[in-house]
């Protein structure tokens, strides 16, 4: 079930307080250099900033009540695959080479208003909150993460869908001097991933521009990310450049690349197995004991209309 949290309740409450406040500290003596310090000083859009982190940040009731992983944890234990496949840090060891500054985004295809816009307009589009998510990946693990961003219907109204729109993709960055990954034959990139009209205008779907208060890093996506918080993690597309209108479910590329173990859908179900390993139970990051994994990642009472009638089961 999804909890709404009391607006009165403070981030340092949430979070130790050494670590919400120190947390530059801890990326100086990490040297880990595409942390948010590395981020910041590449010159990211800065619209709203204060003191280097984002002001006048909205809490928003979609949040869950529950504790979220260390910066460390979120900015250190990684899938990008752009970067390698060789393990979870190299994310973080590599991505500080791609340039996210300047940043464009076009939206086009079945719309009455293609656009191109800036980060900078991008950040204009809505105010931007502050919302604690769950994240599950469909290796097993999973982490509770403090997003900034905006829903991501506000971004597509912008550009009037067409009647005969009926999904959307997303089409990431690609960057070969700085993205070892795209060397890799297991996927035909650029990255792309997609969701149904009705998804991608769900309220519970964001665009992400930041987390723990302060810039995206860029091994999470920076400077713009998709959030689908009812579906597996690699259904997050990272690090966007292109969002197409199309009347056609999108090829997307870990159901191109391996379609009897990724599904187009990736909604959270315990019931349905991945090939190589259950879904009954998960590991979050920094726990010891499994625990078991929620039908849609715990946000069922909000999205399971979505799929009313749909067997689940092959549409995975």
């Amino acid at each position: 079930m999804l909890i709404k949290r009391p607006d009165d309740i403070a981030p340092s409450e949430i979070t130790p307080q050494a670590l919400f406040e120190g947390r530059r500290g801890f990326i100086k003596a990490a040297g880990a250099t595409a942390l948010v310090g590395a981020a910041l000083a590449a010159g990211l859009p800065r619209r709203a900033w204060a003191n280097g982190k984002f002001a006048d940040l909205q809490k928003s009731p979609y949040s869950v009540l529950e504790p979220p992983n260390s910066l460390r944890d979120i900015t250190t234990y990684n899938n990008f695959v752009e970067f390698g496949f060789g393990g979870k840090s190299q994310p973080a060891e590599r991505a500080g080479a791609m340039r996210t500054h300047p940043w464009t985004v076009g939206i086009e295809g079945l719309v009455q208003k293609p656009r191109t816009l800036a980060i900078e307009d991008v950040l204009k589009i809505a105010p931007l909150e502050e919302r604690i998510y769950r994240l599950r990946c469909v290796e097993g693990w999973s982490m509770v993460i403090p997003w900034v961003g905006f829903p991501l219907n506000a971004l597509l109204k912008q550009v009037e869908p067409l009647g005969n729109a009926k999904y959307v993709e997303f089409i990431t960055q690609m960057e070969p001097a700085a993205m070892p990954g795209l060397r890799l034959p297991y996927i035909d990139f650029p990255y792309t991933e997609g969701l149904r009209l009705d998804e991608a205008m769900h309220p519970l779907t964001i665009m992400a521009v930041g987390l723990y208060g302060d810039a995206l890093p860029n091994q999470n996506g920076a400077p713009l990310r998709l959030v689908v918080p009812w579906k597996y993690g690699f259904k997050s597309g990272k690090s966007i450049v292109k969002i197409r209108f199309t009347d056609k479910q999108p090829q997307t590329a870990w159901n191109q690349a391996q379609p009897d173990e990724y599904g187009f859908y990736a909604n959270v179900n315990p019931d349905v197995s991945h090939p190589r390993w259950s879904q009954e139970k998960e590991r979050r990051i920094g726990e010891f004991f499994k625990r078991k994994t929620l039908p849609f990642n715990g946000y069922a009472d909000q999205v399971a209309p979505l799929y009313a009638g749909m067997d689940l089961r092959k549409f995975y």
